[in-house]
């Protein structure tokens, strides 16, 4: 059994929207630990991952049974909820549901075209009988029929709008094409921003009965959420970021109503004064990348975004959440920390102030 109740899920929704709402007078901290026993034998289908997501073989069935083994052994503490994460399909898979190969024989998830085409030759429109996108409202269907709504099924990871173009054309090739055929890449935003939406809501109406919203991300909304990204803007100065980038992540979050940015790498600091001057985004994801300092170092970042009125989503460990609410004691914050015993998680949770709300 799944060690969650509708009660439970109740306090979830509530919890999750203050925060969005930035009423919440604490941080939001998800902590599963590991505790239970299932209770039956190990069954025989994997846990979905980009590693086997290509293997067809075994049922949607099968594969959410394997969900739930995984699910019932946790024991969901703070203001951790069951989900199951759906980026087992990639970073970026729109361009998949658009016609791209998905490729994962090293293990990892990677896309490329079917054929290389000049700038002007390439069309990207979402296609719903992808067998991408037929496999996962397959096994969102499976969920649904299993979990009656006491698990949340997540959005895939759709990836950023220029990102999916650099699928099709190559980041090389799409860098040059912004200053030799600016007017064909307006046009591919529009196709691969009209796919992202189409995408969303047809996935959307699959998970009718999903008792919310979330992402790879992992944070919970009761309304249309989603991270927006564009790994591809690390890249380019800020005048083009303004004109090829920009404009989609403001649509998109007003067209979702809740969204966060994924704010991936220093490259990406540039960046940041523009993106807090969109009145809809609620929150950022600042990650610094391997080979940098912990997040206890960017106490400026972090300190922009709060003063700026958004969220902050801190990726790293117990230590540097300390360091970073010290310094930034107006932040609303978003975390995910791991223990390893019921006993140690109750303990810190208590002190960064969160419900423990461990099942007996």
């Amino acid at each position: 059994m799944i060690h969650f109740t509708s009660e439970n899920w109740a306090r979830t929704r509530e919890t999750y929207d203050a925060w969005w709402e930035g009423a919440l007078e604490r941080p939001l901290i998800k902590s599963p630990v590991r505790c239970f026993d299932p209770g039956r034998p190990a069954p025989k289908a994997p846990l979905l991952s980009q590693e086997n997501c290509h293997d067809f073989s075994y049922s949607p069935e099968e594969i959410v049974d394997a969900m739930d083994y995984d699910l019932s052994q946790l024991a969901f503490m703070g203001d951790a909820f069951p989900m199951v994460n759906f980026d087992s399909f990639g970073p970026g898979v729109l361009a998949a549901f658009c016609g791209a190969k998905l490729d994962n024989q090293s293990g990892r998830v990677w896309f490329f075209p079917a054929e290389n085409l000049p700038i002007d030759k390439i069309h990207i429109h979402y296609d719903p009988e992808s067998p991408w996108v037929q496999r996962i409202k397959a096994i969102y269907k499976a969920g649904l029929d299993r979990w009656e709504g006491n698990v949340l099924m997540g959005m895939p990871d759709l990836g950023g709008i220029m990102d999916v173009i650099a699928t099709f054309r190559g980041s090389e090739e799409l860098l040059i094409d912004l200053y030799d055929a600016p007017e064909e890449v307006h046009r591919l935003r529009q196709e691969a921003y009209t796919a992202w939406m189409e995408a969303y809501r047809d996935l959307e109406k699959a998970l009718s009965g999903n008792p919310g919203y979330s992402d790879w991300d992992g944070l919970y909304s009761s309304k249309p959420a989603y991270v927006l990204q564009s790994d591809f803007c690390y890249m380019i100065g800020t005048p083009m970021f303004d004109e090829f980038v920009l404009p989609d992540i403001e649509n998109a979050c007003r067209e979702l109503g809740r969204a966060i940015y994924h704010l991936d790498g220093i490259g990406e600091l540039k960046h940041l004064d523009h993106l807090l001057e969109i009145p809809e985004l609620n929150a950022v994801q600042w990650v610094y990348g391997d080979g940098q300092p912990s997040a206890r170092h960017w106490i400026e970042v972090y300190q922009k975004i709060a003063a700026a009125g958004k969220g902050i989503h801190m990726i790293g460990g117990r230590e540097d959440f300390e360091a970073i609410r010290q310094a930034v004691p107006n932040g609303r914050f978003y975390a995910i920390f791991a223990e390893q015993t019921v006993a140690e998680t109750k303990a810190m949770l208590e002190h960064f102030g969160v419900p423990a709300n461990k099942p007996e």
